[in-house]
């Protein structure tokens, strides 16, 4: 009777414990993987551990306006650029996080390879941001932004940056060009 119940319990613990383990690949409001709006990036290390980090250090008067890290996995796909809030600063957290590989995922199973109607269907649409060569589609839900390239769009709306563009006019084959996390 006391090796079923010790069993049991070891069982549960496991169970419990596997549970709680964050998915490496599911992006959220406020976290994508084991990276949360909370890191600093101090911490980067500890968080991929198991990937390569590049950090990208401008050097020049006329480059110092940006600094991304770069995180590939160690055999060389390249997985998210993240931005820090402020240069230079190990204690800064991420601004801003592009997302490359597919395997990332909403928990709807949006992803950097996913199409408007993806984002339309799943998710409240916030703006529609009319640029030089692209549109931006925002979704606050998620923190969320997704840059649409023009040439998915109907010709008569590539040309004019005035037009104000509504989300019935972007053909829902149009692909994600861009996905970025914004904290």
């Amino acid at each position: 009777m006391k090796k079923n119940i010790l069993s049991l319990a070891i069982l549960a613990i496991t169970c419990f414990s596997c549970s709680t383990k964050t998915d490496t690949f599911a992006i959220s409001k406020n976290s994508i993987g084991n990276l949360t709006s909370t890191t600093q990036i101090k911490d980067l290390e500890t968080v991929f551990k198991n990937d390569s980090i590049v950090k990208f250090n401008p050097g020049g008067e006329f480059t110092t306006s940006f600094n991304e890290i770069e995180i590939f996995e160690k055999g060389g796909q390249k997985l998210l650029t993240l931005t820090p809030k402020t240069l230079n600063d190990s204690t800064s957290l991420v601004s801003s996080v592009q997302v490359f590989d597919s395997r990332f995922k909403t928990d709807k199973n949006l992803s950097s390879i996913s199409t408007f109607k993806d984002i339309q269907t799943n998710y409240k649409i916030s703006s529609i941001d009319n640029l030089i060569n692209s549109v931006v589609v925002s979704v606050n839900e998620l923190n969320a932004s997704f840059t649409i390239d023009k040439k998915e769009l109907p010709s008569n709306l590539r040309f004019d940056m005035k037009l104000n563009i509504e989300a019935s006019q972007i053909p829902d084959t149009a692909k994600i060009k861009y996905f970025f996390l914004n904290w």
